[in-house]
């Protein structure tokens, strides 16, 4: 049976935390070369480099960073063992290890995960932001309690999970006030050359945008793809193109942007699921998300 040496994972953790091996030989009391050769010597025991130099500083290699997400959990159980066992005011907070797919609204998933933290258990939640392929293999490893995500897990892959729907809104379009009064006239045919901002072609809302404006034969000026949402909302704040976001958050996004709603439509439809390994869903927070997201959030 292969054993992990938990001192040479502490002395990484320690670097990759301060990153340099001075400032982490300086707070852990010893010398840089003891630390250099301790992680040394947890490379060679899981055979990957797990730093790579960037000037003065150390950051971490994908294995790297991997092998940090799980020392973190490590030395955190560790440190609640401990207040337990000296029964320190409060008690252990629950954790929910959460991934919320790049493509979701980052309003639309605070608003989905509040309710966990409103729990009687205090709740230790870790957020993980990523493409569904890859938090979909953290959620199959067991390393994530649910998945958020705008589009159900494809059928067909490697890994086993279940999909639960959270909820579905339509699509409100908005723009700065200037634009949003020129386009609020003979909309949605107004729409046609006109510049936009759009999310990535991979995403759902994108493919069912790009099949509305087929079927009513509206070609707009794409000026602009974005992965991430908040930032298309950003440059829709500066006055380059109308922008599309769910009425489920059509007030927040509105008021934050200084963004004016100028149409809306049910064909492009929102819909947002929670995905886990298993098929019951057994974590209080989850249950928490899912209940609250199809009863009051979506209901």
């Amino acid at each position: 049976m292969e054993w992990l040496n938990y001192h040479h994972l502490r002395y990484f953790w320690a670097v990759a935390r301060e990153g340099t091996l001075r400032q982490a030989a300086e707070k852990m009391g010893v010398s840089q070369p003891s630390i250099s050769a301790q992680i040394h010597l947890l490379e060679a025991s899981l055979g990957a480099q797990l730093f790579r130099r960037s000037g003065r500083r150390l950051s971490l290699t994908d294995m790297g960073q991997l092998a940090f997400g799980y020392a973190e959990e490590i030395f955190s159980t560790g440190q609640d063992l401990l207040d337990a066992v000296r029964d320190r005011p409060g008690y252990r907070p629950m954790r929910c290890q959460v991934g919320v797919t790049d493509s979701v609204p980052k309003v639309v998933a605070s608003r989905m995960l509040r309710p966990a933290f409103e729990l009687t258990q205090p709740v230790h939640m870790l957020c993980r932001e990523g493409p569904i392929d890859t938090l979909l293999l953290e959620l199959a490893g067991y390393r994530l309690d649910l998945v958020l995500a705008d589009a159900p897990a494809a059928r067909g892959l490697h890994v086993k999970t279940f999909n639960h729907l959270l909820g579905t809104c339509g699509s409100v379009f908005c723009a700065v006030p200037k634009i949003a009064d020129k386009l609020r006239r003979n909309f949605p045919r107004s729409l046609h050359g006109m510049p936009v901002l759009l999310p990535a072609e991979t995403t759902p809302l994108r493919m069912a945008l790009d099949e509305w404006f087929q079927s009513l034969k509206i070609r707009p000026v794409v000026v602009a793809e974005f992965e991430d949402p908040a930032f298309m909302m950003v440059m829709a704040a500066e006055g380059l193109g109308f922008v599309v976001a769910p009425s489920v958050i059509a007030r927040e996004t509105l008021q934050h942007y200084g963004l004016k709603s100028f149409g809306r439509t049910e064909a492009c439809a929102h819909q947002y699921y929670a995905i886990t390994a298993e098929r019951r869903l057994k974590h209080p927070a989850a249950i928490a998300i899912t209940d609250h997201s199809r009863a009051t959030l979506f209901g």
